[in-house]
């Protein structure tokens, strides 16, 4: 608390901007002042009628006086050295309160933080910007911190000061823009905003940017928490990998659409997901599940995406706590957690980001760089410093705080591109003329080095809908440093030849085939993500042509061939049990789908082939090298029918896939083999406990020197109609 004596006086402009809510220092005159051999101390508190201060040690009590302004009370105490007190108030409504002076504390933010903020390398910050509980020179209390650089004032209001924004103006740091204030006596739980004076004249509250907690909406004031978890995954953490040569399922979902309790309530607790979620999903035999975004937002109908608090959980399904327990518990089962992340693009909500300081703070200040014109957000300025801080801050909050495996990113085609979404003339192109956003490359590749640097098993992750190249190269080798990109090539190409009529898939065979001839250019994961099944898209089954038994077989081949083709797998929830209807973030599942047998046995089929892809190392372990895969017909257009081997480097994985997507039988079809030897067949979508025909093989094939497919070696199979075959090589 000490400072050093001074000659101090009471100066009436700072009186003044105090009462007008413009003051950016208030401790400089504020709290208590040595001056000699006396002490000042002096309070500014709207709506007291009597002030005092008690000397904690001796219980004497010292009377301030009004001076100068309304709320301004102040005493000169003679002969005096600096004491621990506590201020004692009685306001016109008639209720007391007794508490430490916040306005003798000295800065708790250290110069070294503020230093690397403001250079935009402190990966940290979410631990000294936001509310935090702590304990300052043996007073407890809660310490705020806001990036506001523009402001002439910030203060903190709540329910502890009547949401006044004059009784706990904060302090502005020299050369940061950061404000800050340790408030002794606030507890966990309380709920408070930052209200922001804007040089324009104009004052309005904002929720913290950083806080770990928010109300639920409606409501949209930040929540002072308790972070305190003991985390249990020690053996996870330290044997997890970003897995390119492992099994890789993942089942992304909703957290409030997948189950809703019957019990009135709105939405499950994390804590009860946990085990809902882990219980089915170790069933269905998925390796990770990836959860739309779990920041705090709004509107139920961005489905996340448009979020408000980028540090702070979701108050729908309970505290921050609880959302580590849920992680701590998938990991328990050995499940991965991927979370979408949203660095792209804010909501304009009025507590929000937008204008958080009366001017264009986080977003980009020309509306042709800050806007996007079809969703109606704003777009992050990645030529700031802090701004990358904040977002490069955000996604280690989310590995390192709450364990999270994997980041997703949301839309980064936006962030690439200068025209995304513009109509020529509104746009603005870069510095060589053009369409490439060169700082958002800039911001990317900052954030996939800090990811590498301080968590490399995490999996970083682009949903990047374009043909930008070198996603998931190293930065050192000229790419952005991804680990995965998701192929919205195959998706598009592959959703489109299903749902054609079989009797015209032959037209469009390139379409089944084509996304081979660039698989090895990223490490892809192949997705049927939410994106597909919503807004009249929709669900796969719908998708499927003919009548009711060819959609599910035709949704089965669809399944089988997504898995036995390079890539990981991402499958969106509902669609594992053929799902009619859309996506709703109103509702949960159709699980009375459960009733019908084609429904039980799409469920069923869904939960042997993800035993298959994790028991057969074929089918991912060389996903990124083309010696994992091998054509053998990718030509007869005619039949629809495609083969190709999946290969480890041990020959016994080898695997022969055959798919068939049309209605035709055929009997005794011959296929070239890249070995002599015996194959027998471990799957088949014609299984009858798949619904099929069972017209699957049912006994060993020995190779023939026969040459077929320009292969010395050859077999006869039983190719059901739209059907998924699978074939593995026995040694001779």
């Amino acid at each position: 608390m000490a400072r050093k004596k001074e000659v101090f006086a009471i100066n009436l402009m700072e009186v003044q901007a105090l009462r007008d809510g413009k003051h950016s220092d208030p401790h400089h005159i504020l709290g208590m002042h040595e001056c000699l051999d006396d002490v000042y101390i002096n309070a500014f508190i709207p709506g007291a009628v009597s002030v005092a201060a008690i000397e904690t040690s001796t219980r004497k009590k010292y009377n301030l006086a009004k001076e100068k302004c309304k709320g301004f009370y102040s005493v000169k105490i003679r002969d005096k050295q600096k004491f621990d007190y506590k201020m004692k108030v009685k306001f016109e409504d008639g209720h007391e309160e007794t508490y430490i002076d916040p306005y003798n504390f000295e800065p708790v933010i250290d110069p070294i933080d503020v230093s690397r903020f403001n250079e935009g390398i402190h990966y940290e910050i979410y631990e000294r910007l936001g509310s935090h509980p702590m304990t300052v020179e043996g007073v407890e209390g809660v310490y705020f911190a806001v990036w506001a650089p523009n402001a002439d004032r910030v203060s903190v209001v709540s329910n502890f000061n009547s949401w006044d924004g004059r009784r706990h103006p904060m302090r502005k740091i020299p050369y940061s823009g950061i404000f800050e204030l340790f408030i002794p006596g606030v507890k966990v739980g309380e709920i408070y905003k930052y209200e922001i004076a804007a040089k324009n004249g104009s004052v309005f509250m904002k929720a913290d940017p950083y806080a770990n907690s928010s109300e639920l909406r409606p409501a949209d004031a930040s929540r002072i928490v308790d972070m305190s978890y003991n985390w249990n995954d020690e053996k996870w953490m330290a044997e997890r990998t970003v897995g390119l040569d492992k099994p890789v399922n993942i089942y992304e979902m909703h957290l409030g659409a997948f189950k809703r309790p019957e019990d009135g309530r709105e939405f499950y607790n994390y804590r009860e997901l946990a085990d809902i979620i882990a219980d089915y999903v170790l069933k269905m035999g998925y390796t990770h599940i990836e959860l739309m975004p779990v920041m705090e937002h709004p509107y139920d109908p961005s489905w996340g995406y448009q979020v408000t608090g980028y540090f702070a959980p979701t108050s729908r399904y309970g505290e921050p706590t609880d959302l580590m327990f849920f992680v701590d518990y998938m990991h328990e089962k050995g499940i991965g957690v991927i979370l979408d992340w949203v660095p792209a693009h804010f909501p304009k909500n009025e507590a929000g980001l937008g204008r958080f300081d009366g001017t264009a703070l986080y977003e980009h200040p020309d509306p042709r760089k800050g806007e996007h014109p079809h969703w109606g957000t704003y777009i992050f300025d990645y030529s700031k410093s802090e701004v990358r801080n904040f977002l490069v801050a955000n996604a280690l909050y989310w590995a390192k705080v709450y364990h999270i495996d994997g980041i997703r990113m949301d839309a980064v085609a936006s962030m690439l591109y200068l025209d995304y979404g513009r109509q020529d003339g509104n746009w603005v192109p870069n510095m060589y003329g053009g369409n490439e956003n060169l700082e958002a490359m800039d911001f990317i590749k900052q954030l996939t080095a800090a990811m590498k640097e301080d968590c490399p098993s995490v999996m970083m992750m682009a949903e990047e809908s374009t043909a930008w190249p070198m996603m998931t190269h190293s930065q050192a080798d000229g790419g952005l440093g991804y680990d995965y990109k998701w192929n919205m090539g195959w998706m598009h190409d592959f959703l489109g030849y299903m749902g054609l009529d079989p009797l015209y898939r032959k037209y469009h065979h390139n379409e089944l085939t084509f996304s081979m001839v660039y698989a090895y250019s990223e490490n892809f994961i192949l997705p049927i993500s939410h994106d597909e099944v919503v807004h009249e898209k929709g669900s796969l089954i719908s998708k499927m042509p003919g009548g009711y038994e060819d959609k599910f077989a035709n949704l089965h081949l669809l399944f089988g061939y997504m898995m036995a083709h390079p890539g990981k797998k991402l499958m969106f929830m509902g669609q594992e049990f053929a799902q009619f209807k859309e996506f709703n973030e109103s509702t949960e599942l159709d699980w009375s789908l459960f009733d019908f047998d084609a429904h039980q046995i799409t469920h069923k089929y869904v939960q042997e082939l993800n035993k298959l892809y994790k028991s057969e190392p074929a089918l991912y372990a060389l996903d990124y090298d083309p010696e994992g895969f091998e054509w053998i017909d990718n030509i007869n257009a005619n039949d629809s029918i495609i083969v190709f081997a999946r290969k480890t480097k041990q020959k016994e994985d080898t695997l022969i896939i055959v798919c068939n997507f049309t209605p035709a039988f055929h009997e005794g079809y011959k296929i070239g083999v890249p070995f002599r030897g015996k194959y027998k067949e471990i799957f088949s979508s014609d299984e009858e406990r798949f619904g099929g025909e069972g017209k699957n093989n049912k006994t060993l094939k020995v190779a023939k020197k026969e040459t077929v497919d320009e292969r010395e070696y050859s077999i006869s199979v039983d190719v059901p109609p739209l059907s998924f075959t699978v074939l593995k090589y026995k040694n001779a």
